[in-house]
């Protein structure tokens, strides 16, 4: 089988999935045009969402398309072909992320910028740090990352409750709540991280009205997409003292433009989009056991209903 691999790093993808899979004819160019042409034969593409909705766009179509992201939406613009299946990374991102938000809960309890500050200054910053024990963390979308996360930060002696599309049971949270739940829960706990995919119903979720419902020592992640917030109600919020602080991965616009009030908004911290990469390797191994289950007919993880959007 024909295999194509749209990729900034191609070459590394490539060299893994040879080793991985000797059975398959690996395609991949780092040139546009080559690329197009590749598409033609290939019925099984693997890369970048934004890189394959070009090939779309030119009137390519695969079989069955691997992202290698979590999120899928330059795959869901307007205009481009639904005809084919398509999955989405899963089950590779949940430790680094976790480890992205524990590293700020953290950071947050322990007033790490506050003695930074304080050292620039040359003040002894002897404040006592706090701890996670007893903290309520509310986790908003609580599907294969949210629980992956929930699960790391348990031992910390968190109580977790969870928003999904529908309430249901579901351990280690206490309550997994939904989406019309949101305003309730976010008054009631001590961090909100949002991890909810770019789909209609998230778009401009977080505005004014429910930042004035957070608890003003609350702390505001967002890993999920840039589109669930307001911008300009969050840098208000933090402005008026409705939540202490907000830690910002992901951006309407990327790279954030320079005149962005983000990049100078009280208590808010921007950390680039870095909170989860993409492991080869784990990407690799997704992929081969997704190709074994599509050439047998069976079930692939992370397939995407169109319809939903994830």
């Amino acid at each position: 089988m024909r295999v194509l691999i749209a990729e900034h790093d191609h070459a590394h993808y490539a060299q893994l999935l040879r080793q991985a899979a000797p059975d398959l004819q690996v395609m991949t160019s780092g040139d546009s045009a080559e690329l197009a042409s590749l598409a033609a034969d290939c019925p099984v593409w693997l890369g970048q969402p934004d890189l394959l909705a070009t090939l779309l766009r030119q009137g390519h179509q695969p079989q069955w398309l691997q992202s290698t992201w979590a999120g899928i939406t330059p795959l869901l613009a307007e205009g481009l072909t639904r005809n084919y299946r398509l999955t989405r990374a899963v089950g590779i991102f949940g430790q680094v992320m976790a480890e992205y938000v524990l590293t700020y809960l953290l950071g947050h309890e322990r007033e790490v910028l506050a003695r930074l500050v304080s050292q620039v200054e040359r003040k002894w910053d002897n404040r006592l740090g706090q701890s996670l024990a007893g903290r309520k963390v509310l986790i908003v979308g609580a599907g294969d990352i949210g629980q992956s996360v929930a699960q790391f930060l348990l031992p910390f002696g968190v109580h977790l409750y969870g928003i999904a599309s529908e309430a249901r049971e579901q351990a280690p949270f206490i309550e997994v709540a939904p989406l019309s739940e949101l305003g309730r829960l976010v008054g009631e706990v001590d961090y909100v991280v949002n991890l909810l995919p770019n789909t209609p119903v998230t778009h401009d979720l977080y505005n004014a009205a429910l930042f004035k419902q957070f608890k003003s020592t609350g702390l505001f992640i967002n890993v999920g997409r840039g589109v669930a917030v307001v911008d300009a109600d969050l840098v208000q919020a933090l402005k008026d003292g409705h939540l202490a602080g907000a830690v910002i991965d992901v951006c309407r616009q990327e790279p954030l433009p320079q005149r962005h009030p983000f990049w100078t908004a009280w208590g808010l911290l921007l950390t680039g989009h870095s909170s989860a990469p993409t492991s080869p390797s784990m990407m690799v191994q997704l992929f081969v056991e997704n190709l074994r289950a599509y050439q047998a007919g069976g079930a692939l993880r992370g397939e995407v209903d169109f319809n939903r959007g994830y």
